[in-house]
């Protein structure tokens, strides 16, 4: 079966050309003008995949997602903005959006972070692969042993998708998620950007896009804190580190 993705563009000539674009790259899209429309057909057919514009009247794209965030409503969000500055993209992040791309865009861009997120939001497997596994709430100190991984005072439960910094558990994105885990998998050892964007995005964006910072600056946002030392760490001209020092 095709994904679904529901997009939500008010400007008419990008909304009808990302939508071909989508329909020939098979996905099966619904195409509205607003924020009000958006979150209707959201709760009419519930989408695999959400693609919404910031700048929208009435209801914007950053309103749309934090309701259905609020509603409990986890379907990945990418994000179309043609605002450049780093803090209107952590608006986005911090409004509970999974990736955002920035105006103007190629439509490659579009599809390889659409794969992406609909590759990380796919259910794990059974050990007998035979369906997903449910997530169980639980302590950090209550899960099977060999289930959790843990370095630099941090701990996560990548199955439960939960992860905690001592006691204290982080509210993750799912992109956030994603790279926390591929940093503590790799406890220690520098990571570079081409690695990174190849392993979360799927997709190597090039010297110019400031994705991955963005990431990092808010993913560092919700580890530290205040006495505690920083985790991630930058390796200048080469990538990013966890550990403790």
């Amino acid at each position: 079966m095709p994904h679904t993705v529901l997009l939500a563009e008010d400007d008419r000539a990008i909304r009808n050309a990302l939508e071909r674009a989508l329909t020939l790259e098979g996905y099966r899209v619904t195409a509205v003008a607003d924020g009000v429309e958006a979150l209707a057909e959201a709760h009419r057919s519930r989408p695999d995949v959400l693609v919404l514009d910031v700048m929208m009247p009435g209801i914007d794209g950053l309103q749309v997602c934090r309701v259905l965030r609020a509603e409990g409503d986890r379907t990945p969000v990418l994000m179309l903005t043609a605002l450049v500055e780093t803090a209107d993209r952590i608006a986005g992040l911090d409004a509970g959006a999974d990736d955002y791309v920035v105006k103007p865009f190629d439509v490659e861009e579009v599809f390889a972070r659409l794969r992406a997120l609909l590759r990380r939001a796919a259910p794990a497997p059974e050990p007998n692969g035979t369906g997903p596994v449910a997530a169980q709430p639980h302590a950090p100190n209550a899960s099977a042993p060999g289930r959790l991984l843990e370095a630099a005072g941090l701990c996560m439960d990548p199955q439960a998708r939960r992860a905690w910094r001592g006691e204290r558990e982080l509210e993750l994105t799912r992109t956030e998620f994603e790279l926390l885990e591929l940093l503590l998998r790799n406890a220690g050892v520098v990571l570079d950007h081409a690695t990174i964007y190849d392993r979360i995005w799927g997709y190597d964006f090039g010297p110019g896009s400031k994705n991955l910072a963005v990431y990092v600056g808010y993913l560092r946002r919700k580890l530290d804190q205040p006495g505690a030392p920083q985790l991630i760490h930058t390796v200048r001209g080469v990538g990013y580190v966890l550990r403790e020092d």
